[in-house]
């Protein structure tokens, strides 16, 4: 792929492409079991954000045995094991290192027909966009380690987190999108922006439609904000034209980096209600439509309330 996509594509035959991903990230909580299921779903992400089908994985380790019982690492690998086994994915071996801060997640290997790509430079003029996923996963990781998050926003964060993509994955190839994209990262902004920028097109959110975890607006407003979320503000702002009822919290929750984020979906008008029809029915955390893609070729966001 030539663009920004979220896995390189690697055609073998007229009817059968490989895709190829990996990811890792530091624990986000401190049950190593769910931080091995997160990490694993953040990995296999980016195969479904292509339309593939995963197949194989690869472990990633990097971790500090001399600092924590290895029994620590078992839960991790089982975690990362299990969330594979739920996506059809055979885990067929891997790498790990000694380092002093703990590390997983994944190289993963998935099949595609390359006429079923989605790609994330194809969305055109008058498509609805749809999220699939609330956002706020890094701000709450950040309250984790200050110790503001209730116990019930952290075990609602892990769900979110450790939910495959892979019924947004199959709703958006059955319906048919134009363009797809997993948000994770660079945050909603800096992702639709990729987006609408590869494609030649802007963009128009509505601020009140984009959903977001209970609790995280005020957690963002009493300042429990990653300096990820804080960098990808500052990258979106001279791309992003908000509306000045648009307040600062909003506008920073909109830029939070993720990590195992929902996608970002581009879909004809004519197939929007299908797509949210079949997003319900696939189970999805939620089938969210934020706003719509515009004519305007210099790739610009409008922010509106």
């Amino acid at each position: 792929m030539n663009t920004a996509d979220d896995a390189a594509v690697y055609r073998l035959t007229p009817e059968l492409a490989i895709a190829q991903t990996v990811d890792f990230l530091t624990p986000l909580i401190d049950d190593p079991y769910e931080y091995g299921q997160i990490a694993a779903a953040n990995a296999i992400s980016d195969i479904y954000a292509m339309g593939a089908a995963p197949l194989l994985a690869l472990n990633i380790v990097a971790f500090p045995t001399e600092a924590l019982p290895m029994t620590v690492l078992g839960e991790i690998l089982r975690g990362g094991a299990d969330k594979a086994r739920e996506a059809g994915v055979r885990v067929i071996g891997g790498h790990s290192i000694d380092d002093k801060e703990p590390k997983y997640g994944m190289a993963v290997t998935g099949v595609v027909h390359p006429d079923r790509i989605l790609r994330n430079s194809t969305a055109r003029p008058g498509d609805r966009l749809f999220l699939t996923k609330p956002l706020g996963m890094g701000i709450i990781s950040t309250a984790i380690k200050r110790d503001l998050a209730s116990a019930a926003l952290v075990a609602r964060a892990v769900a979110v987190m450790t939910t495959l993509n892979q019924g947004a994955a199959r709703a958006a190839l059955d319906v048919g999108v134009n363009a797809a994209t997993d948000v994770t990262g660079f945050g909603l902004l800096g992702h639709l922006h990729e987006m609408i920028a590869g494609s030649g097109v802007g963009a128009r959110l509505l601020c009140s439609q984009v959903p977001v975890l209970d609790g995280v607006m005020e957690l963002a407003r009493n300042g429990a904000v990653p300096g990820g979320t804080k960098r990808n503000a500052a990258y979106a702002e001279p791309l992003t034209s908000f509306d000045a009822k648009v307040d600062e919290t909003q506008r920073l929750v909109l830029a939070d980096a993720q990590t195992s984020g929902g996608l970002l979906l581009a879909v004809p008008p004519h197939h929007a209600e299908a797509l949210a029809r079949a997003l319900a029915e696939q189970g999805v955390p939620v089938v969210a439509e934020i706003g719509e893609v515009t004519s305007d070729p210099s790739g610009r966001i409008v922010v509106e309330p």
